[in-house]
């Protein structure tokens, strides 16, 4: 469920586009991310760093793609985001602090440098998807660019998670071993 709703601002974008078009998307956009933090707010559930900044740039980029009538502004949102955590992730490795062992510490044991490596995997991940974004959404008409952004970037991420839980797999401790007293 929780899943579901971390993709609802996408999938409601895509269905205001296809019903719409990008301004009214936009604003859809804008108002599920004020929805999902008000009703976590609401159920007293803890709003994570990364939900916040997300709920910045849709706020700011929206808004300029609205009030300035221009879709070029909430394409670019998507290049920045990924981008700023990418390079969020690298600052963080340099300072010697961990934010994905920060996030999933608590459900994952990983030796530090396959959890370094992971959060490396990450940033290059956010990388790679920034510089994506930002060349599809210079070359592609609007309408390609919604559906390579929506369809391509799920796609991206189901590919990079599967990858990622095979090579985590190699990594996890064997449950199967008696454990030392």
């Amino acid at each position: 469920m929780k899943l579901f709703l971390d993709f609802l601002p996408a999938i409601l974008f895509f269905a205001a586009f296809k019903l719409g078009d990008i301004y009214i998307a936009t604003g859809v956009a804008m108002a599920a991310a004020i929805i999902l933090i008000a009703w976590s707010l609401f159920r007293r559930e803890p709003v994570k760093p990364v939900q916040w900044i997300s709920l910045g740039f849709i706020a700011v980029f929206g808004s300029l793609t609205i009030l300035l009538h221009d879709e070029y502004y909430i394409k670019v949102k998507w290049t920045l985001f990924y981008a700023l955590m990418g390079a969020a992730i690298f600052i963080a490795l340099a300072f010697k602090k961990n934010p994905l062992k920060s996030l999933m510490g608590q459900e994952l044991v990983l030796p530090e440098k396959v959890w370094r490596q992971l959060s490396m995997a990450w940033a290059v991940y956010f990388l790679l998807l920034a510089a994506l974004n930002q060349y599809f959404a210079t070359v592609l008409p609007l309408a390609q660019w919604v559906n390579v952004k929506i369809f391509g970037g799920t796609a991206a991420f189901v590919v990079f998670i599967i990858a990622q839980s095979f090579w985590l797999a190699g990594h996890l401790p064997d449950e199967s071993q008696p454990k030392e007293s």
